[in-house]
């Protein structure tokens, strides 16, 4: 017990450390992208710029009042951090000696207690557009988390289980069997992470930053932090249980960091409506009948 906790913030801190230059990475690309320079001043070339940044959040402060709101805000925001730390310990199993012998499954667990986290947050944020972009997002993740389950059931029958480090031995095994899967997987983590062109939680465009518009300062850090290590460890695992890990996942997992920028950079929001039908009447067919491709092969 000891040692997985141990395993699980070494694995945050190592997250953490990537995502700072992932963020530098993101704002550099995306002022490309836009025909300006990004973060170029604070170190050699902007590298200290995330630094800088979590410095002056960490260092603001927000009294919180005796509100109901206050405590369930507070609540959402340790609950979120929470998921992450849980999240970074599937992340500590794959490379360590011992493993859950339903890893995977549990990945299905920790990502159904996110929109609760979210909905406390919105709620706490004492904003029309935080609660409005909260509501959308958690109503969303009934859509995705269906077809995200199907997915999780497809690598378990192709690898004879759901220990994540089983995927180690067998390669890109799923993936040679059914590669449309693996596009229907890169879309439910777009949606898992809130990213365009599904972030319906933020809508930076419509909602000023949705559940996170009234939030400030450390507070502001950890739900920032959060978002970013989740993509990350989303990333990661879609690599894992699609091409089993190994040179292959050095190969990959730049890959799906640089898109998250792309989609980010290029991508307009996908309508609502249109977001909910094509998961219920695409997504979810595929991901059913991609059950019977292990059992035939």
């Amino acid at each position: 017990m000891v040692f997985g906790a141990l395993a699980s913030v070494f694995g945050l801190l190592i997250s953490l450390l990537i995502i700072a230059f992932f963020i530098l990475g993101e704002r550099k690309i995306l002022g490309y992208s836009q025909a300006r320079k990004g973060p170029n001043k604070v170190g050699v070339v902007g590298l200290l710029q995330s630094f800088a940044d979590v410095l002056k959040l960490v260092v603001k402060t927000k009294f919180l009042g005796f509100q109901s709101r206050d405590i369930i805000s507070m609540i959402g925001v340790f609950l979120l951090i929470g998921l992450v730390v849980l999240y970074c310990s599937i992340y500590s199993v794959f490379y360590g000696m011992f493993g859950e012998q339903f890893s995977l499954l549990w990945v299905l667990v920790f990502s159904g207690f996110a929109s609760y986290s979210l909905l406390c947050v919105g709620w706490g944020s004492y904003s029309s557009y935080g609660i409005l972009g909260a509501i959308r997002s958690a109503f969303g993740s009934i859509s995705f988390e269906a077809s995200f389950m199907g997915i999780i059931i497809y690598c378990g029958l192709c690898y004879g289980g759901y220990l994540i480090s089983s995927t180690k031995d067998l390669g890109p095994l799923s993936f040679f069997l059914n590669p449309v899967i693996y596009g229907v997987l890169l879309v439910c983590v777009l949606c898992e992470t809130n990213r365009t062109p599904f972030d319906y939680a933020e809508s930076e465009s419509e909602l000023v930053s949705g559940f996170n518009v009234e939030y400030s300062g450390i507070f502001f850090t950890c739900l920032f932090a959060c978002e970013y290590v989740v993509i990350f460890i989303f990333s990661w695992l879609s690599c894992i249980i699609m091409f089993g890990g190994g040179w292959v996942m050095s190969l990959i997992l730049p890959l799906h960091l640089l898109g998250f920028m792309w989609a980010r950079a290029t991508l307009p929001r996908v309508r609502y409506d249109y977001f909910i039908n094509f998961f219920w009447s695409v997504v979810l067919p595929v991901c059913v009948f991609s059950f019977f491709v292990p059992l035939v092969g």
